[in-house]
């Protein structure tokens, strides 16, 4: 049974009688009566992170500074960073949100979760520790980073649920593989996100970590982690509704399309105190599904991001994005899930995408780089250039992966 509507109503005109009390910003936007139907909700105006931005530090707070109890923020490494606050009750909320992730793996007393997510203003190591107490699992903190050290610990305090971005978990199976400590591990799930990753990834993680991968989404200006995961089907993640109104909308039109149909992921908070969003415009491309899970969840579900609106590549006057092409790549048998993007500019202005990416370590290289070639032109109509690599030839990452290099910035 599906969220009824009557009570996702309810709660957006409470969220909006927050915002337009509370935010200066919203009491300028937002009508200044209720909501008659969710079919309004697409007449709202959008909130953008340039409003984040302008109103930093605390512009876009709905409560007293007195009430806040913590804070919470983006890296800042395209300008003033994100800001979002929690009073005690937002931090209850995001905890049983959290909570709700890790049950998704039956995480329960007696398993031992390593937090490799970064702690800090960064959202998701205090997010998954919160998840973690609640449950009441034991949680180990270790943060990302010190990666030898991580695998000792996976080993000896019999580590069961791992949590950190896809990126590093790739790191760990490499650092385990170099350790020949595979058979030593005891980890059954994985809860991995912070940035778009493939179902090709998936299988790599799933492959050199023995467990089984489960993908959650969230983001700082929603309040971190906590928005979204995938059950034990793997086919979408169930939006948690009774927090978050979802919708999809067409990039370059902002108008609703169809459930169904593939375009930008936009939010509501609906329960946050002290920092209430409305209509959050995500840059994350997803579809929604109505569609029953067999799962028997309430939720409806989110195909898993495959791209930002601001990432997309135009090479050649195709539109491409990462995510794409590491999908495509990871479907040639050999290849790795370490990988970069080139991008450059011919003197011409036409765009091009090289790929490096590298092999695994008991790869055939013959034939590899055309058959990586071959199968992007086949399935997206681009010629690019592959470079095959020996195994540890590119940079890892503790965090988020820097997978695009764009020549074009420099």
């Amino acid at each position: 049974m599906q969220v009824r509507e009557a009570d996702t109503l309810a709660r957006l005109n409470a969220a909006l009688e927050r915002a337009r009390a509370g935010v200066a910003l919203y009491r300028e936007r937002l009508p200044a009566g209720p909501l008659a139907s969710l079919e309004q909700v697409a007449e709202l105006p959008f909130t953008v992170k340039d409003d984040f931005r302008a109103s930093y530090p605390f512009g876009m707070l709905a409560v007293p500074r007195e009430q806040v109890v913590r804070a919470h923020m983006s890296s800042g490494t395209t300008g003033r960073p994100i800001v979002t606050g929690y009073t005690r009750a937002d931090l209850d909320g995001w905890a049983e949100r959290m909570a709700r992730v890790l049950a998704a793996a039956e995480v329960a007393p007696g398993d031992v979760l390593q937090n490799a997510y970064g702690y800090g203003l960064f959202t998701g190591g205090l997010g998954f520790h919160l998840g973690a107490e609640r449950t009441g699992c034991v949680v180990v903190p270790t943060s990302s980073g010190v990666t030898q050290r991580q695998v000792m610990l996976l080993r000896d305090l019999g580590t069961t649920i791992l949590a950190c971005t896809p990126s590093y978990a790739l790191v760990l199976a490499e650092a385990v593989a170099e350790q020949d400590a595979r058979g030593d591990l005891r980890l059954r799930a994985g809860f991995f996100g912070a940035e778009p990753w493939t179902d090709g990834m998936r299988g790599e993680i799933e492959r050199g970590l023995g467990l089984e991968a489960f993908d959650n989404y969230g983001l700082t200006e929603l309040g971190g982690p906590g928005v979204a995961v995938e059950c034990h089907h793997h086919d979408g993640l169930h939006v948690f509704e009774d927090h978050y109104l979802a919708e999809v909308v067409d990039p370059e039109t902002g108008r609703p399309v169809p459930i169904g149909e593939p375009g930008e992921l936009v939010l509501t908070s609906l329960t946050r105190e002290a920092s209430p969003v409305v209509r959050y415009r995500t840059r994350d491309r997803t579809v929604l599904v109505d569609e029953a899970c067999p799962c028997g969840s309430p939720f409806r579900r989110m195909r898993k991001v495959h791209g930002r609106t601001d990432d997309m590549l135009v090479v050649r006057g195709e539109n491409v994005f990462p995510s794409q092409v590491e999908d495509i790549l990871l479907g040639v048998n050999g290849l790795t899930a370490n990988y970069q993007l080139v991008v450059d500019r011919e003197s011409h202005q036409l765009d091009t995408l090289a790929v490096r990416i590298e092999a695994r370590a008991d790869a055939d290289h013959v034939g590899l780089r055309e058959r990586a070639e071959a199968a992007v032109k086949e399935t997206i109509g681009l010629t690019i250039s592959v470079t095959v690599l020996a195994p540890g030839a590119l940079p890892r990452s503790e965090g988020k992966a820097k997978r695009v290099i764009d020549l074009r910035e420099l």
